[in-house]
């Protein structure tokens, strides 16, 4: 479970003028890592605290062109993004570097996706092979043979497959397969029939069709075909679960042997898949949604042939388009881009390649980002700060009035089991096997992703690595494995605003602090309190207990579906549960662990007129100040298990007493819940 939505973070060169320029208006700080200049001061914090905390900026930022949504994330995000863009030109510019070394990978990796001309010139071409393995198809079995090879060149179609650990066995890694094979972001953006999601799936076929005539089709071929695209991916939608449902652990655990993949999928050959994926054929699949794998199955015998080899050439050229040329990356940026998330313009090109090389060889760049960027000193500080909130969050397990002692006694082994993941890893991903050379971009995309595929397939049915990170050092942000019962802090999110040494502990506590107690209560939310200790999915409740987290969670859903993102779209409680519950847990136990940080000490003096209890808060409201387009938050509503910025600033802090206190507000003012309506579970 992450801290936000990592697919939005990114900014352009272009932009950098502009937030700037937006964080220094009226003033630009304080030196003290807070600026009141940003904030609103003739709002009410009784009223909306995050207009009272962010309202100037918000009025004086413009979402640049190339963005779905502005803010603290994407600011901190570009000060690293231009870091890499630094080790990525030099690297590029080094011509002599030892062929395997790191140097050498990453460099040449980027040189490839920044040689716009040699892109240009070749065009399609180095889709042809592809294409043509697709043309060969002749029935129904080879079409599945393709699917596989597909899967192992790291293509999303038909279904999703991959390794993750066993969900009742944590120690052991499974195979898993899941629902998949759709372009668009979930299964509603196909079913629901307002006019708004008739009109995007029209746009969505006219996109399909333009891209097909892009390698060659006709206009009528094209048209047909992208209806095709439509009409398959629509009954795969219809069968599949939807975001909420997919967030139930507990009917996500179905493992299959061989005989029962076989009643299961009689018209799917899996032994063939596994051999050509190059995963053991022993041992047995955890097939997430069998549902939807029944739906496939009857697909398999009555889609045509030929419907099947449009399916897969659709998804051939939608996810290799933005390594081939301008007219391909454009289409696709039309849609995707535009289309659904209101962007105006494409990232330049040296951004789009610098996310390329991190999402490729992550790994192998981040090794020369942690080098310029992270202090053993700040790692230090960070497992400081973390050790405080673990014991802070222990702190309030002890006094919980609703727990009885018997869930708690497991509540506390599973805190005290946490591991910590700070900064970067302690072994790096090996790429000598992985060869990356100058002579075509999208070779290097395919090579890189069969790479990860195969590095993936290698784990099922072998133990746990648990030094293994989810995310690059470079990635602004952070998360918790419920399966390696584990919260991870990327080097990248360890930085202004979150983590500044300028600031007082105040907002550091506010800010970073915060982000720490998100994660550590996401190992307690309504997902992750259904794994224990060791990461398994078992229930270690009673069942009076269990009745009693249900009810606190349900005060959190009910509160988060009554937030309005546009008329006649709410949030859905239920889709940003976790993500509400971490944040409401995190800023309690953050404002704990700072209030037991000042024990023994004089009490802070104020700063700009702002207590302590004060700064806190505003230090967590000016880390999510963010703009979006209405296309990004109709999306993130729809989609993403994170609320809109302003509910997740207001939301928790109007159950908080300590936050009303803070600002002096009164029973009956909006930011402060009736005490029959307050949410608190941690």
């Amino acid at each position: 479970m992450s801290f936000f939505n990592f697919r939005t973070i990114g900014a352009a060169l272009m932009a950098l003028g502009l937030a700037f320029a937006a964080l220094a208006q009226g003033g630009g700080g304080t030196g003290h890592g807070f600026d009141p200049s940003r904030m609103n001061k003739s709002a009410s914090a009784c009223q909306d605290f995050y207009e009272y905390a962010n309202g100037t900026w918000l009025k004086n930022t413009e979402i640049p062109a190339a963005y779905s949504s502005w803010g603290s994330f994407n600011i901190l995000a570009e000060n690293n993004r231009k870091t890499l863009h630094d080790i990525l030109e030099e690297s590029a510019k080094n011509t002599a570097a030892k062929k395997g070394s790191t140097e050498q990978k990453i460099g040449d990796f980027y040189a490839s996706c920044v040689d716009e001309s040699k892109r240009e010139a070749e065009g399609m071409k180095p889709l042809v092979p592809e294409l043509a393995r697709i043309e060969k198809i002749k029935n129904v079995n080879d079409a599945q043979a393709q699917i596989a090879y597909m899967h192992r060149r790291g293509i999303s179609v038909l279904f999703n497959f991959g390794s993750l650990p066993d969900l009742m066995n944590s120690s052991m890694v499974m195979g898993y397969a899941a629902q998949g094979g759709l372009s668009l972001p979930n299964r509603d953006y196909y079913t629901k029939t307002d006019e708004k999601s008739v009109k995007l799936r029209e746009d969505f076929v006219s996109h399909v069709a333009r891209m097909f005539e892009l390698v060659g089709d006709d206009p009528d071929r094209a048209s047909k075909n992208a209806k095709t695209v439509l009409a398959i991916q629509t009954r795969l939608a219809e069968n599949s679960r939807t975001p909420v449902e997919l967030r139930d652990p507990t009917k996500q655990y179905h493992m299959m042997n061989p005989a029962q993949l076989k009643e299961l999928t009689p018209n799917f050959d899996w032994a063939g898949y596994r051999k050509s994926v190059g995963t053991p054929l022993a041992g047995d699949i955890n097939v997430a949604h069998p549902e939807f794998f029944q739906a496939v199955n009857k697909m398999l015998a009555e889609v045509p042939v030929a419907d099947w080899k449009t399916y897969l050439r659709w998804h051939l050229i939608t996810e290799a388009a933005p390594a081939l040329s301008s007219k391909f990356e454009t289409e696709n940026f039309n849609f995707f881009g535009k289309t659904l998330q209101g962007r105006k313009e494409q990232y330049p090109l040296w951004r789009r390649c610098v996310a390329a090389t991190d999402s490729n060889v992550g790994e192998a760049l981040g090794q020369l980002y942690v080098a310029r960027t992270f202090t053993p000193a700040s790692k230090a500080r960070m497992q400081t700060m973390v050790n405080n909130l673990i014991a802070a969050f222990g702190a309030r397990l002890s006094k919980l009035d609703w727990m009885s002692d018997e869930t708690r006694k497991q509540a506390v082994a599973k805190l005290d089991a946490f591991k910590q993941k700070i900064g970067y890893p302690d072994k790096w991903i090996d790429y000598s096997s992985l060869n990356i050379s100058r002579d075509s971009y999208l070779a290097n995309v395919l090579r890189a992703s069969e790479f990860a595929q195969v590095r993936d397939f290698n784990k099922i049915n072998k133990p746990i690595d648990p030094i293994e990170w989810g995310m690059t050092p470079p990635t602004v942000n952070a998360y918790n494995s419920s399966l390696r019962n584990e919260i991870v802090f990327p080097a990248g999110i360890l930085q202004a605003p979150f983590f500044n040494p300028d600031a007082d502990d105040a907002i550091n506590y506010g800010a970073i602090g915060a982000v720490i107690g998100h994660e550590i209560t996401h190992g307690y939310d309504d997902s992750g309190s259904n794994f224990d200790l060791h990461g398994n999915l078992k229930n270690w409740w009673t069942e009076a207990d269990k009745k009693n987290f249900d009810t606190r969670a349900s005060c959190v859903i009910n509160q988060f579906s009554g937030y309005e993102v546009e008329k006649g779209l709410n949030m859905q409680g239920k889709l940003v549960s976790g993500e509400s519950i971490a944040d409401l847990g995190g800023l309690f136990v953050a404002y704990d662990a700072y209030q037991k940080s000042l024990q023994g000490k004089p009490r802070p003096a104020d700063v700009d007129g702002f207590t302590p209890e004060q700064r806190f808060f505003l230090g967590w409201a000016q880390v999510w100040s963010q703009k979006y387009t209405p296309e990004a938050a109709r999306l993130q509503a729809q989609s993403d298990p994170h609320p809109i910025s302003r509910f997740r600033v207001n939301g928790p802090l109007s159950n908080i007493p300590a936050f009303a206190q803070a600002f002096q507000c009164k029973d009956g003012d909006p930011m402060v819940r009736p005490a029959a309506d307050r949410c608190q579970i941690w």
